[in-house]
């Protein structure tokens, strides 16, 4: 099934949960034409700039297949499940998955040229936006993660845009297989040490691995998942 742009989303910094923190999980569609930039598209602003957006997590996608396994997994919230973008992602796009999305897949997208350049790692603003103190782990653990984009040429995009793989570079690694060394703890020399070397990899994550190797450790993720 060809991957089509029906809608792009955008959001700015409101308070969630019930401390106020801010995140721009709340996006909501825009009229096209998109203009996308070097940081995202016109429009989108996230609330962290240290953990959130920036030059390697330009774009969020996330894929629409993924709503029926929530709603499945967690019935008391298939309302949250029914309509995108449930999980704050700029586009959700049916025919594209960890599966067969790989680091450094280059794609064009209207005018613009755009190459996967991480998987996402879920914080605990989805335990506050989705009311459930374990979801960020939900989404870890099942590996529905979504990906990021960084943007090689900025540009336009219109409403049934097709997504064309231009170029693909590292076939053998999946974002599935990637999620399945950083959230399996994984402590395997051969893939730390291939996963360091993908140069098209974001440079925190190939930082990662590095500090794996030299370490023979895991990191605390107690931060990222519980905000403690």
């Amino acid at each position: 099934m060809p991957a089509i742009v029906s809608t792009v989303y955008v959001g700015r910094p409101k308070p969630i949960g019930s401390d106020g923190k801010l995140s721009s999980m709340a996006k909501q569609s825009i009229e096209p034409p998109w203009h996308l930039s070097a940081t995202g598209f016109q429009g989108d602003q996230q609330a962290d700039l240290v953990r959130h957006g920036g030059i390697e997590k330009a774009v969020h996608q996330y894929p629409r297949e993924h709503y029926l396994a929530w709603i499945r997994d967690i019935p008391e919230l298939a309302n949250r499940f029914s309509i995108p973008p449930a999980f704050g992602e700029n586009l959700s796009i049916i025919g594209m998955n960890e599966d067969c999305v790989c680091i450094g897949d280059i794609y064009k997208l209207g005018s613009t040229l755009l190459q996967v350049s991480q998987g996402r790692q879920p914080c605990w603003k989805l335990n506050e936006w989705f009311r459930l103190p374990d979801m960020a782990r939900k989404v870890q653990d099942t590996g529905r993660t979504g990906w990021y984009f960084r943007v090689l040429e900025p540009g336009t995009v219109y409403p049934d845009d097709m997504f064309q793989l231009v170029e693909q570079r590292h076939e053998e690694w999946p974002i599935k297989r990637l999620a399945k060394v950083i959230f399996g703890r994984s402590l395997n020399q051969k893939e730390l040490m291939e996963m360091a070397d993908i140069s098209s990899l974001a440079d925190s994550w190939r930082k990662l691995a590095r500090n794996r190797l030299e370490q023979n450790t895991i990191e605390d993720w107690s931060a990222r998942l519980n905000g403690t």
